[in-house]
């Protein structure tokens, strides 16, 4: 566990394992340790770095509002800073950090050697909302009111453990409850998450904009990981899981695998899944 510092912010970062690299980041309100179930699978051949973006596990506030293109430019920043800046990397980006991970295959081709996509959030026709600094305004405001009502200490943690629960096919969350009362007791993480969720449209949009100027780097895999189970142990529905086939073919004719017995939180309930997804990419 170490910290770096990038843009002025300081970035909480865990190296663990040995050889090729591959980052994981995880999605909107999310920390580094939700891939503990897929890192012991994935260390005995693979350099696993985790990171926790502005405002959310241990890393500082954000100084910025979030963009596809600074969220790229972050993961290569951040293997700089670790001096993993050579050989290309797989980059693994869950829900909304399948945004980020896009972006960085796009902006940066020669250094990506794999990308997989977990359940990835989806905008197929995002349009940037007007005003953005209206919005940030209005996140730090509602983040600012709801942290002097006492709202992170009194609800955060219970809140983190309900959304992880209703995202998983079965089982609840199984965090350690010391680093979710250490991370979701403060305001910072939930200021972090009303940032990253204002903006999530902006985000969305900013990465279509890419598709149509940056190719993905030629002859890199890409995987497209659905889950097949909604949050409650029911099926998907059909809507999902096409979208996210046709996702799949967008990034040209991406492998797709419909990951059975799991919610949106894979990691959690399929880290096998994830794990061999990863080391396919060679």
């Amino acid at each position: 566990m170490t910290f770096v510092r990038i843009g002025g912010v300081p970035h909480h970062v865990v190296v663990e394992g040995g050889g090729p690299v591959c980052v994981l980041s995880a999605g909107l309100a999310m920390s580094w340790f939700d891939w503990d179930p897929v890192v012991p699978l994935l260390t005995p051949y693979r350099t696993v770095v985790r990171f926790d973006r502005p405002g959310h596990g241990l890393s500082g506030p954000a100084a910025v509002p979030p963009s596809a293109a600074g969220e790229a430019h972050r993961i290569a920043g951040l293997l700089d800073a670790l001096g993993l800046g050579g050989p290309p990397a797989t980059v693994v980006g869950h829900s909304v950090a399948g945004f980020h991970a896009e972006a960085f295959a796009r902006l940066h081709p020669a250094r990506t050697a794999g990308l997989v996509l977990v359940d990835a959030s989806i905008e197929e026709d995002a349009r940037a909302p007007a005003a953005p600094a209206v919005r940030t305004a209005v996140a730090h405001g509602l983040g600012s009111a709801l942290t002097a009502l006492g709202a992170p200490a009194a609800i955060g943690p219970a809140l983190r453990r309900a959304l992880v629960r209703l995202s998983r096919a079965g089982g609840g969350d199984p965090a350690p409850a010391e680093l979710v009362r250490r991370c979701y007791g403060t305001s910072r993480v939930l200021q972090g998450a009303l940032l990253e969720n204002t903006h999530y449209r902006a985000v969305a949009a900013e990465l279509l904009a890419l598709r149509a100027r940056f190719p993905l780097p030629r002859g890199v895999p890409v995987t497209v990981l659905a889950a097949a189970a909604d949050g409650r142990g029911r099926r998907s529905t059909a809507r999902w899981l096409e979208r996210q086939r046709a996702l799949a073919r967008d990034l040209g004719d991406a492998r797709f695998e419909a990951v059975e017995r799991s919610g949106h939180l894979v990691m959690l309930d399929r880290p096998d899944a994830v794990a061999r997804a990863v080391l396919k990419t060679g």
